[in-house]
């Protein structure tokens, strides 16, 4: 009777004891289990472009159990806690092994720590030898247990287990380490990545590689006894070279990256292309280094059929501080010269005022007080609307802004969804040369509708965007016209044979910015050269310095450019006489009642020098006239048809005469 009465009391105390425990253990402070891992900013393939710190600057980057090799969490579970998927937090038989390892050497020989246990320090940032500090870590692993799986205690120990300098957490470790995310480990990788937690600064690769070496083959050698890997396979991966250094995070598109971030912390994914953002981003990099470091460059890629930006590179270093490459020259306002020139020409032939075949007059005029010059200052007569595009001419451009009445040239833009810039008061003819302020990616979008049969849609640069609404901002025909005359211009040296990209360049005024932009038959591309505080570079052309970057850009979007498309069906594709008679030459027909002729001297002629100068007589046109010598003006304001040009000679000259309605007459000849 006793025996029984003192196992009943034995039991309640056991019973009592373990309720005291359960109430021990349930009582228990949790810290917090949500920590701020870093915003990232991926491309659309979900590549890894940019990271950043938290903010106690540490490298904790978001990781999910499914995205690392298991052969790290084999490894991780035998070396670490061989029955972590059985025990509740305290394993009694490690515990057992260590005392008894402890008394019997005099020492401690082995640990008992669990990984719940571990996750327990990390979470308190705890220390692991005070006999309190083990004791609060096995209280608080086995409330994680209760309330947590091992899936997530596991996933805990991915995010905060510690891997040398502000390297936390598995992914992040991996990259700084190897360069790659954790999803494929070769063995010696996952081995090392194992051990570094246990002592990470005194076994940091960077500072101490050797004893980062021979912990990574301590791991492998257990490995192979307990058969997560084979003898040979342990062998082969201790002969594998450990990392020396430390990799840097990948830090491409910084600007764009930037701009998702301070939009919400967090995860963001790009429309980008990872290797095309890199290969642009080299190749600025590359092609600055010849230049003056105060100058600066934007490359833009988009896929006009899609809308989606493919790269975006603001600057060609973005802690260059000459170059001021923190400043995104994407979204910079600046002049865009006569990139603006394809639109005009666009908006006329869609109004019924020119055909690209139509004859313009390249002659001194003025609007009020506004007189325009071509960049070069010659004049050229009549020519073809074509021509004068494919020339870059000013006055022609000018003519048929005019014509519309700028105000419908910035509609057009606003239809297109740029974001134009202008001076106080109303716009000017200037606006077509390039008086207004435009960024490189309201250009993109613009020639991305030139390039999409004239639609205007909003480029995209994050996935989860919504596509914009299209608006018409040119007929389908009228597009196709503007880049078969584009890409009738001769490209670069080395660029390849013409007609497979539509292009066009353009330079600001005072030399402050050189622009290309282009397109083939899938992708469109622009490119901005210039110094971000907008002072001129003298020298700078588009054509020179601009143009060859933008066809290297678009050779880097596939092996060969796509074909630009077949015209529409209703293109009148003729020549100047076929045309109706409004559209032969802009202004209309009725030049031809009395047309200007040159009637000496006759084209061709071998004249004797005469110092008095060569003699001009006129047949038919308005004056008053201007008389030109290969291309410059002689005078101006002539009222008489014979006419006296002081050329004194020898050499061969270009006579050519404009009369007050734009008619010109040529002829060349040769003194001798």
């Amino acid at each position: 009777m006793r025996r029984l009465a003192a196992l009943v009391v034995v039991l309640w105390c056991v019973a009592l004891g373990r309720d005291a425990v359960d109430d021990w253990i349930d009582r228990t402070a949790i810290p917090v289990l949500v920590h701020a891992t870093s915003s990232e900013v991926r491309d659309r393939h979900g590549a890894l472009l940019r990271a950043y710190t938290v903010e106690d600057g540490l490298w904790r980057m978001a990781l999910s159990l499914d995205q690392v090799d298991p052969m790290f969490f084999d490894m991780l579970i035998a070396y670490e806690d061989k029955r972590f998927r059985e025990h509740p937090g305290f394993d009694t038989m490690a515990t057992a092994r260590a005392v008894w390892q402890g008394l019997r050497h005099g020492r401690i020989v082995s640990g008992a720590s669990t990984l719940t246990m571990q996750v327990a320090r990390l979470l308190e940032d705890g220390t692991t030898g005070a006999w309190q500090g083990k004791l609060r870590q096995t209280r608080l692993a086995l409330a994680l247990e209760r309330r947590l799986s091992k899936d997530q205690i596991l996933q805990l120990y991915l995010e905060l287990a510690p891997y040398g300098g502000n390297v936390e957490g598995l992914r992040a470790a991996s990259l700084a380490w190897f360069g790659k995310e954790p999803r494929r480990l070769t063995p010696a990788e996952a081995a090392l990545l194992v051990a570094l937690p246990q002592a990470p600064e005194s076994r940091r690769p960077d500072r101490h590689p050797e004893a980062a070496r021979i912990a990574r083959d301590r791991v492998l050698e257990r490995m192979a006894g307990a058969g997560v890997i084979d003898a040979e396979t342990a062998r082969a991966s201790r002969r594998d070279p450990a990392p020396t250094q430390r990799r840097p995070v990948p830090m491409l598109a910084p600007h764009m990256a930037d701009r998702a971030v301070a939009e919400a912390p967090g995860r963001h994914d790009l429309t980008l292309d990872r290797d095309l953002q890199q290969s642009l981003e080299t190749l600025a990099r590359d092609y600055m280094a010849r230049q003056d470091p105060r100058l600066s460059l934007a490359i833009m890629v988009a896929d006009h059929r899609t809308g989606e930006i493919l790269a975006s590179v603001g600057s060609p270093a973005y802690s260059e501080t000459r170059g001021q490459g923190f400043v995104d020259m994407t979204q910079a306002l600046r002049s865009p010269g006569s990139t603006l020139k394809p639109l005009v020409y666009g908006l006329a032939f869609d109004r019924g005022l020119a055909h690209p075949e139509t004859l313009i007059a390249d002659s001194p005029v003025q609007f009020g007080t506004y007189a325009p010059q071509n960049f070069d200052g010659q004049f050229r007569g009549e020519v073809r609307i074509s021509r004068a595009l494919q020339m870059s001419l000013n006055i022609p451009v000018v003519r048929l802004t005019d014509a519309m009445g700028p105000a419908h040239l910035m509609a057009a833009l606003g239809k297109a969804g740029l974001r134009p810039e202008l001076p106080p008061g109303r716009p000017g003819l200037a606006v077509s040369l390039g008086g207004v302020g435009l960024t490189l990616s309201d250009m993109l979008t613009l020639y991305a509708a030139l390039a999409r049969d004239g639609q205007a849609r909003p480029l995209r640069w994050q996935l989860d965007q919504p596509e914009g609404v299209a608006a018409r901002l040119l007929s389908p025909r009228s597009a196709w016209q503007i880049g078969h005359i584009l890409a009738g211009i001769a490209p670069p040296a080395h660029a390849g044979p013409s007609g497979r990209v539509a292009y066009k360049t353009g330079t600001s005024y005072g030399h402050r910015d050189a622009w290309a932009l282009g397109w083939d038959g899938r992708f469109v591309a622009g490119v901005w050269i210039g110094r971000p505080d907008g002072t001129p570079v003298p020298g700078a052309f588009g054509g020179d310095l601009a143009a060859p970057l933008l066809f290297e850009a678009l050779g880097r979007t596939g092996p060969k450019p796509e074909p630009l498309p077949a015209p529409p069906p209703d293109t009148l594709i003729v020549g100047n006489g076929a045309l109706p008679a409004h559209l032969q030459r802009f202004g209309g027909t009725e030049v031809d009642r009395d047309p200007l002729t040159l009637a000496f001297p006759p084209d061709g002629a071998r004249l004797a020098p005469d110092p008095r100068g060569v003699p001009v007589k006129l047949r038919g046109g308005t004056p008053p006239y201007t008389l030109l010598a290969d291309g410059e003006v002689i005078a101006t304001g002539l009222r008489g048809t014979d006419l006296l040009a002081p050329l004194t000679g020898p050499g061969f000259a270009t006579l050519a005469v404009i009369d007050a309605t734009g008619r010109s007459g040529r002829v060349s000849i040769e003194l001798r």
